[in-house]
């Protein structure tokens, strides 16, 4: 199973999402890190109501902690309400790559 499915999985089981999005973005990385280093991780939760954004990046980063260690560089991720979402027209926020060009 590739890292990507395997975070699909685990964030899915722990936050329930009403929706998720993982993306492997190491190609917009120029880093020597392999190919499923980097990944933006979109994720509307219940789990995040009447919690700060810091607090869920938390959450995520301590779900996460063994596959961080295992070689994960970076996590862009973009953490909502289901009202939060809904808001934002339930539009995927762009990334940048190393070089600073939208995506």
């Amino acid at each position: 199973m590739n890292k990507q499915t395997h975070l699909t999985e685990k964030l899915s089981l722990a936050f329930q999402p009403h929706f998720l999005s993982v993306e492997n973005e190491s190609h917009l990385h120029s880093s020597d890190r392999g190919g499923e280093s980097h990944f933006k991780v979109t994720i509307v939760s219940d789990a995040f109501i009447n919690v700060r954004p810091v607090a869920r990046h938390q959450k995520i980063y301590q779900c996460l902690q063994d596959d961080i260690q295992a070689g994960i560089h970076a996590l862009a991720l973009h953490t909502f309400t289901k009202e939060e979402w809904e808001r934002l027209g339930q539009e995927i926020p762009l990334s940048t790559n190393c070089m600073g060009i939208g995506h």
